[in-house]
């Protein structure tokens, strides 16, 4: 069974593909999951000492990946969690972990900040406003099925 679908969601399926592929192909370059990569990533973004509901929010991930990741994370001694308030567990890159950071995620980072750099202003400004639109359009149909 086949459904009519617009040429142009066909090229954006095409394309978002590609993208997630590329980031899949750096995490195994960098020798770590997807998880554990959008899991430093967002680390890098959101700082030392916040909560695996932080990153569930940033990677909109699930708790159950984030939270195994981090475990995986901790026990090959790249991350510490520490008691924050109530039953949060803080999360801290230990000195290996900021090494990691450095070395694998800073140049994923700075591709990534390159890549948009070489947009001009305009495209960056509307290459956001026509992915946000999308989102949202998305997100109110997505809702009536």
């Amino acid at each position: 069974m086949t459904i009519n679908m617009h040429p142009g969601m066909r090229e954006f399926n095409r394309i978002f593909k590609e993208c997630n592929h590329i980031y899949h192909d750096i995490a195994l370059k960098l020798e770590l999951s997807d998880s554990g990569f959008n899991i430093l990533y967002t680390l890098c973004e959101i700082g030392d000492g916040c909560l695996q509901k932080n990153i569930c929010e940033a990677t909109l991930l699930s708790k159950q990946t984030i939270h195994s990741s981090v475990r995986k994370l901790e026990k090959d001694g790249y991350l510490i969690l520490k008691p924050g308030k109530g039953r949060d567990m803080q999360i801290f890159l230990t000195a290996k972990g900021s090494a990691l950071v450095k070395e694998k995620i800073f140049p994923a980072i700075h591709a990534e900040n390159q890549t948009f750099a070489d947009m001009s202003e305009e495209e960056q400004k509307e290459f956001l406003r026509l992915n946000k639109k999308y989102a949202d359009n998305l997100r109110k149909y997505a809702a009536q099925i």
